[in-house]
């Protein structure tokens, strides 16, 4: 009975059709906005801002206003987002570009995210939650600059890997990480992600 809206477009384009069954399963009906094309956000319960290469498309993002007024309308009335890694990306102040140049971000979280040269993480990932484990990955060229304390951690789902968890920031009903969900692995704990209680 709940309205889920998905970012979808060059900016936002690594959604895995499982996550969409997963949510459609759990009785929630999925509508879909573009970013670059400065689409208002739908009238939705809860938003998703899936992964993608927001750094190659810093530009038009940054003047996206119409996108950004109303994802900040959505937020401020505490319902649900929830932003994995190019969706976190652009919620913070600025994407920092392999050239040193910084684009304007939506500024929902304080800091930086800047792009590196190589890998900054790679490998499976697990996340604990109330609810139950999501499994899912972290694969990203970006670091992330920020005063923020995360509420939550990822690890590793290898067990022993020297590949840190990933952090889980938090602002009212917004979360966001690194950590691509692979939702079918728990439905019931990717729910959790669009509910408005807290996480942590």
């Amino acid at each position: 009975g709940k309205t889920v809206a998905v970012a979808r477009d060059a900016a936002f384009c690594f959604i895995y059709a499982a996550n969409l069954d997963t949510l459609r399963a759990l009785g929630a009906q999925v509508v879909f906005f573009s970013p670059l094309a400065n689409d208002p956000v739908p009238t939705c319960d809860a938003i998703w801002l899936p992964g993608g290469y927001p750094e190659l498309h810093a530009e038009t993002l940054s003047i996206s206003d119409t996108t950004r007024d109303s994802l900040v309308v959505h937020v401020n009335t505490g319902r649900p987002v929830w932003a994995e890694c190019g969706g976190m990306m652009v919620l913070f102040d600025a994407i920092v570009d392999l050239e040193g140049r910084s684009h304007v971000s939506w500024g929902l979280f304080p800091g930086v995210v800047r792009m590196q040269p190589r890998l900054a993480a790679l490998g499976p990932q697990k996340l604990e939650l109330a609810t139950g484990e999501l499994r899912g990955h972290t694969f990203h060229y970006s670091v992330c600059e920020t005063a923020l304390e995360p509420v939550l951690h990822t690890a590793s789902a290898r067990g022993g890997a020297k590949c840190a968890g990933e952090a889980v920031y938090q602002r009212g009903a917004l979360r966001a990480s690194y950590f691509h969900a692979w939702m079918a692995s728990s439905p019931t704990a990717a729910a959790a992600l669009f509910l408005p209680e807290v996480l942590a």
